[in-house]
């Protein structure tokens, strides 16, 4: 019989960033002990999860000036261009060692060929292994100006996943590896790069 009162909590969210269950997962932590994920291991070995990144999306909008791209193109600041030049500056602040990603996965913009956009979007996706990375690529990122005269630029959005550090779960990791060195099985660990609740408990501690 345990000796805990173990509660399960089922959510529905979480694959698109957990913003109703998010309070009430860590209401549930703050009155508990421990708290297990219950995601599918890493690899056929069974490794469980210590340690993940935390996550994020930010939108970028750019605004230029349309005209027609045959009779007056030199009136217009294309939106589009603006954004490839961003997305070319962004990608050079992946620092895959570190722990730090950067991936443009959606871009948005334009009419009609023969016209010049005056409005480009890209939605970019956040990954950092620490919180000092963290504040420091939102802080880049609300820093971004144009690069063509005469467009300009809107920015929003930021991490809405903490990072799960390794240090939140080592104990209880501690305590599977010895209990599962009883039964006979050696029980290994991943950090991996994908977000999850765990990351909003273990941010509790």
């Amino acid at each position: 019989v345990p000796q805990k009162r173990i509660v399960f909590l089922w959510t529905s969210d979480e694959e698109i960033g957990s913003e109703t269950s998010r309070a009430v997962i860590e209401r549930e932590a703050w009155r508990s002990d421990a708290v297990l994920v219950l995601e599918p291991a890493l690899g056929l070995d069974g490794r469980v999860k210590t340690g993940r990144k935390g996550v994020g999306e930010i939108e970028v909008v750019a605004t230029g000036r349309a005209a027609h791209a045959g009779l007056n193109p030199e009136d217009g600041i294309n939106a589009i261009e603006e954004i490839a030049l961003q997305i070319a500056r962004i990608a050079r602040w992946n620092q895959p060692r570190r722990g730090i990603t950067v991936n443009a996965g959606v871009i948005e913009g334009g009419t009609r060929t023969n016209v010049i956009a005056d409005r480009a979007r890209a939605l970019i996706d956040l990954r950092a292994s620490r919180p000092a990375d963290i504040r420091a690529l939102e802080r880049k990122f609300r820093a971004l100006r144009p690069i063509l005269k005469g467009a300009t630029l809107h920015v929003s959005g930021g991490f809405n996943r903490p990072p799960m550090e390794r240090k939140m779960a080592a104990a209880l990791f501690e305590k599977a590896r010895a209990l599962s060195k009883e039964m006979g099985i050696t029980l290994g660990e991943a950090f991996v790069g994908g977000g999850s609740d765990g990351s909003f408990t273990a941010a509790l501690g």
